[in-house]
């Protein structure tokens, strides 16, 4: 049977048999069936999205007001706002620039330097998985365990990609996954937890369903949330277990074809995991860097108006943007680009905007600017209202010169070369 059928029988089978709630077979189902996919022994809640999926790692490790928890700058809001929803306050750290991902030795350079200007070491640390490219989580680890800070693994772009031969997400405390819309697999959306045992695995499932206690009737002596997955997605999420490996093997596939294709092409430059043996990558998201001398078709026109719609897959209500620059945005031939794709028909999207210059973070302090310190390192810490940044400069970089390319399961190879083609014929 194919996927589509498989997805569409268990679907049917949850209406036939009237579970159409947020439990049920396929929930059970499809639970069984991640703790199969990712190993070591782990167990696995079904949750309503990734980011459900954030927060209850992180109220699991205790995080409450007054806390501060280390995460990555560079990286997709879903990996900070829980912080946030909790009362603490995110500890931004940059990326190294390899992998892009949280720099471990910055990283420890951070914890030091919270302790001791706070007195208190950081309640966990959610590093993640940029574009499904693993993070050295072995040095993380052990940074880590010397300092007893749980770790919160954002795996939510990483699903199937693998550190030293082990799937991420099964390494911290807690590993995150991610199955919206336009992720590797997807349940149309939805998240898991991965939890290290049973006793873990009974404190989630207890948070992520009201925190009932075992009464003929409602009692709750714990705040607890709806945060369980649907029955229907669920039932998706079994269909596309079935087709998983063949899915991250094609972005492998469509990964190789950029970096085949780009590389006699001045000026751009796939990005690549480390040739170490380390990594495994699933290349969820296939990024290009633009050196800034590389012009452009129609580059002087870049920013010159105001984008009305969402970009890189927004939906919902956005909110209209007041001007159509800011004070840290992809360079003028990195937007020319876009631009020049979307109007061929082809979907190129701008890196994440690093949380450490997201507005909502970098709030000026009572003083009218951000407290400075430097450090050892020739790392900066900034000090806002509600956020602490420790930057090297890498992921704003990145974020300047780099564009995201299709790469999902309904790219073709011609498709690849489509793309590739359009990018040369957009190079004055």
């Amino acid at each position: 049977m194919s996927e589509e059928g498989l997805e569409q029988k268990f679907i049917q089978e949850a209406f036939d048999t009237n579970w159409v709630v947020p439990l049920g077979p396929n929930v059970d189902g499809f639970e069984k069936d991640l703790e199969k996919f990712v190993g070591q022994d782990k167990r696995v809640v079904a949750l309503s999205s990734g980011t459900s999926a954030v927060h209850l790692g992180l109220v699991n490790c205790g995080v409450g007001p007054g806390d501060e928890v280390i995460t990555q700058s560079f990286t997709f809001c879903a990996s900070a706002h829980p912080i946030t929803y909790l009362g603490a306050t995110p500890v931004f750290v940059d990326s190294e620039p390899d992998t892009w991902n949280i720099d471990p030795e910055l990283m420890e350079e951070a914890i030091k330097d919270r302790i001791a200007k706070t007195g208190k070491t950081p309640k966990a640390i959610v590093p993640v998985a940029l574009y499904g490219m693993p993070y050295k989580i072995d040095r993380i680890m052990k940074i880590a365990d010397q300092y007893g800070i749980p770790v919160v693994e954002d795996a939510a772009e990483g699903f199937g990609s693998r550190y030293q031969g082990q799937v991420l997400g099964t390494f911290g405390k807690y590993g995150v996954l991610s199955f919206n819309g336009n992720k590797i697999i997807t349940t149309s959306g939805g998240g898991a937890l991965i939890t290290s045992d049973d006793d873990e695995w009974r404190k989630v499932m207890m948070y992520a369903t009201q925190y009932r206690e075992s009464y003929p009737y409602y009692q709750h002596e714990k705040i607890g949330y709806n945060y369980r997955m649907s029955n229907i997605c669920a039932g998706i999420g079994r269909g596309q277990m079935t087709v998983a490996e063949a899915h991250l093997a094609h972005h492998r596939h469509v990964q190789s074809l950029y970096e085949k294709l780009f590389a006699d092409v001045p000026g751009i430059h796939v990005h690549s995991q480390p040739a170490t043996g380390d990594f495994d990558s699933n290349y969820w998201l296939c990024a290009i860097t633009i050196d800034e001398d590389v012009r452009i078709k129609d580059q002087e026109n870049a920013y010159k108006t105001i984008v009305t719609s969402a970009v890189g897959g927004a939906a919902g209500v956005i909110h209209a943007a007041s001007q159509a620059i800011t004070d840290c945005q992809p360079n003028d031939n990195v937007e020319a680009l876009r631009e020049y794709l979307n109007k061929a028909g082809i979907e190129g999207r701008p890196l994440w905007k690093p949380m450490h210059k997201q507005p909502v973070y970098c709030g000026r302090s009572e003083k009218g600017k951000a407290m400075i310190d430097s450090l050892p390192s020739g790392a900066v810490c900034y000090t806002y209202d509600n956020s602490v940044a420790y930057v090297n400069g890498v992921s704003e970089a990145m974020f300047k010169i780099g564009m995201c390319l299709p790469a999902g399961p309904c790219v073709s190879d011609d498709d690849v070369q489509y793309i590739v083609e359009t990018i040369k014929s957009a190079v004055i």
